[in-house]
């Protein structure tokens, strides 16, 4: 059976007693990036909380998820198998979501160990969440589809959280900044860590902070952002076709709009509003 563990986001306390109990027992570790997990397990056993063991260690990530799957026997997966994220849970940004789609599909046991994630953490940090929230995860690599995305979260009627990487992220603040300096964001780097910090205001004066620190140590390390939701104001309204019906227009300009909200002909519109 495969079972997908959370590793710690920073600080190594947080590796929790069921995972210590999974990584005892299992024989074969699927590594998003095996020294990474290599790493983990050595510091984990220098401080006596992981007896010494022999591992098959492989690799499974988003560059060879598609062929590991296709060149595997199914009954790899019976054998006792963990699957390690560098950081965080497994299943979020993360190429383990592929190996549940497969075993799901291949009706094959899996089990899946609760822990601690940065999203989370990030959204009880902020002070902005109150209910919902949307994830979307590291914003895309290409500025042009970048600041569409940022065009389209921002207009969100729920807080968004974004990864990003150290190297971006002045660039996506100021992309950001663009569309409106004034909106409120937490910014959170090396979460659990030794350096954690911690940021909150509008776009305009993190920005400015920054800034000021930029040849800081403030620019090395992951961070995870909260963006306040847009205000009621700013959140796009779609239009029904109920509300088409109501309006006080000619048939032909509703059917024309009902055609475009919904598709198909214009002629069948019209027909079925002039009868």
């Amino acid at each position: 059976m495969v079972t997908f563990l959370p590793t710690p986001i920073g600080n190594l306390r947080d590796i929790s007693l069921h995972t210590l109990e999974v990584l005892e027992h299992c024989d074969v570790l699927l590594c998003e990036d095996t020294r990474v997990s290599k790493q983990l397990l050595t510091l984990l056993q220098q401080r006596n909380l992981l007896k010494p063991k022999e591992y098959d260690y492989r690799a499974f990530h988003t560059h060879n998820a598609d062929a590991f799957l296709k060149n595997t026997p199914k009954d790899f997966f019976l054998q006792n198998i963990a699957f390690l994220s560098d950081a965080g849970m497994p299943c979020i940004s993360d190429p383990g979501v592929e190996l549940v789609r497969y075993l799901q599909l291949h009706n094959l046991p899996f089990e899946v160990v609760g822990g601690i994630s940065a999203v989370t953490l990030v959204v009880a940090f902020s002070g902005i969440v109150e209910k919902e929230f949307c994830f979307l995860g590291f914003p895309p690599h290409k500025t042009k589809e970048r600041k569409e995305s940022f065009i389209k979260a921002l207009k969100n009627p729920y807080p968004i959280v974004f990864y990003e990487s150290p190297h971006r992220l002045m660039e996506s603040l100021e992309m950001m900044a663009q569309i409106d300096a004034q909106r409120i964001i937490f910014l959170a780097k090396e979460l659990t860590k030794k350096h954690q910090q911690t940021f909150k205001g509008s776009l305009e004066e993190i920005l400015a902070i920054l800034r000021d620190a930029e040849n800081t140590a403030l620019h090395k390390g992951e961070w995870a952002m909260v963006i306040d939701k847009s205000p009621p104001s700013q959140t796009e309204k779609s239009l029904t076709q109920d509300d088409v019906l109501s309006l006080e227009i000619p048939p032909k300009i509703k059917a024309k709009i009902l055609a475009k909200i919904n598709g198909g002909k214009v002629s069948d519109y019209y027909h079925s509003l002039t009868q």
